[in-house]
């Protein structure tokens, strides 16, 4: 692996930033300075970035974070209209973090965070079900829960969506739980659960029987929870999540319905 890229993928740093500091002579391999940019590191090269080791990490060698992400910030690194990106709000050691999916402007809740690409894509791209606590502007009618229940196929899913999106048409798996947490006037409250994280994909289930989702928080990713984690906080995961974690990663463990006391 070429030196830049070693240093960015085990450390704080970006390729640039590992450039410069390698033309500075901040870099060592093996305790003599590398001024080699197409440098090679092989196994059993020990790499230094001023005078503290890098050390490689393995493919599920990971870091992860919870982050109570609050309303009116974007889960993006930049805004061309200079609205406030959760960059902006998380502590330094972690803005080189990768978010794992996404959670909207108006959304809040349980956003994870992790220094592993690869792990971050995994967690992405699996099944494990997110639990959201949600308040829409209707009462649940029978064909929201006949939906909720069997899925839902639209050819014209744009109601919900945001106005610059480019997709049109959605198919909404089954929930794997939902539950009616409270009525109050022409408002209901629910907990659902969802094994997929589409764009605006609750937004866009509801829209379509004439509801507008009002509240929307994140409160559960597969067996990581928020619990009582303040708004715009950050914490690390637990002994017992990083061990769910890293069970799952290797597949020892899978969504199989294990998640059902959440709802």
């Amino acid at each position: 692996m070429r030196i830049n890229k070693y240093i960015s993928h085990n450390s704080k740093y970006s390729r640039r930033e590992a450039d410069r500091l390698i033309e500075e002579g901040r870099v060592n391999i093996n305790r003599i300075s590398v001024k080699d940019f197409n440098y090679q590191v092989k196994k059993g090269d020990r790499v230094f970035v001023n005078g503290k080791e890098i050390k490689s990490k393995g493919e599920w060698d990971v870091t992860v974070v919870v982050f109570n992400k609050p309303k009116g910030s974007l889960v993006t690194k930049k805004d061309d209209r200079g609205r406030t990106t959760i960059y902006h709000l998380l502590p330094g050691k972690f803005r080189h973090f990768t978010p794992v999916g996404r959670l909207d402007f108006a959304s809040e809740g349980l956003l994870l965070l992790t220094d592993n690409i690869k792990v971050a894509t995994k967690l992405m791209e699996s099944n494990l079900p997110r639990v959201y606590n949600i308040k829409i502007d209707k009462m649940v009618s029978d064909k929201m829960i006949e939906a909720m229940r069997n899925g839902l196929v639209l050819d014209d899913a744009r109601a919900g969506g945001h106005e610059k999106s480019a997709i049109e048409s959605m198919k909404f798996a089954p929930f794997e739980g939902f539950l009616v947490r409270g009525v109050s006037g022409k408002y209901t409250k629910l907990r659902v659960m969802i094994s997929e994280g589409k764009n605006r994909e609750l937004r866009r289930f509801f829209a379509h029987f004439g509801a507008n989702v009002v509240e929307l928080k994140r409160v559960a990713y597969g067996f990581i929870e928020l619990n009582n984690l303040p708004t715009n906080k950050t914490r690390y995961l637990t002994s017992k999540e990083y061990d769910w974690l890293h069970k799952f990663l290797k597949g020892e463990i899978d969504a199989d319905g294990s998640f059902k006391d959440k709802i």
